[in-house]
């Protein structure tokens, strides 16, 4: 199995890139790379190989305890790597830890945009395993809970093209107790 790579990056899309090792482009989906590299830049990924019948898919993060968190979402049943892959994209591994510590889906699915079902099958698997979570992953117990207006503020943002990481970081730092989801779009679209 293929656990890691070092190399060049010779191109970058949505969720994947090709990493040039030593003469060989290798592609790599990947949940955080897009914004975060750039071409020609070396970098060392940690790796999950997929096997299937007709092809050998790579995953790839540079943090380990992504890897282990993609891992661990691997063995959820119906989660297969392209759903596991969809899901990093939208909630850290801080994220999903806390929603698992918290044994709370909704909070996984008011802060992340998972869909209510996924959201409670991942917690409910993740819970059993918080011995086996992702060492590296810090848990923050003052994040607060959002209300309904944040909640709906964040959806808002989201259908117009914002990600959801983004559009959550924006609203949770806003202070404004009379606040409604139209103020609290206008004041992040003012910030993002």
């Amino acid at each position: 199995m293929i656990r890691s790579l070092t190399g060049t990056i010779k191109s970058i899309g949505d969720n994947y890139l090709v990493l040039d090792v030593r003469g060989v482009g290798y592609f790599i989906a990947s949940p955080t790379l897009s914004n975060t590299y750039s071409l020609n830049q070396t970098i060392c990924l940690n790796t999950h190989l997929a096997v299937r019948e007709t092809a050998l898919d790579l995953y790839g993060f540079p943090e380990k305890s992504e890897l282990e968190m993609f891992e661990l979402l691997l063995a959820i049943p119906k989660i297969g790597p392209k759903s596991a892959l969809q899901i990093m994209t939208q909630a850290t591994p801080t994220l999903l830890s806390e929603a698992a510590h918290k044994n709370d889906a909704l909070y996984l699915h008011k802060l992340s945009g998972i869909g209510k079902k996924t959201a409670e099958k991942i917690v409910e698997f993740l819970s059993k395993k918080l011995d086996s979570l992702p060492s590296g992953v810090t848990i923050n117990p003052s994040i607060p809970d959002l209300n309904q207006i944040q909640t709906d503020a964040i959806d808002a943002l989201v259908a117009l093209g914002y990600d959801t990481m983004s559009a959550r970081e924006v609203i949770i730092n806003m202070k404004d107790d009379d606040a409604t989801v139209n103020s609290l779009v206008t004041k992040a679209l003012k910030q993002i």
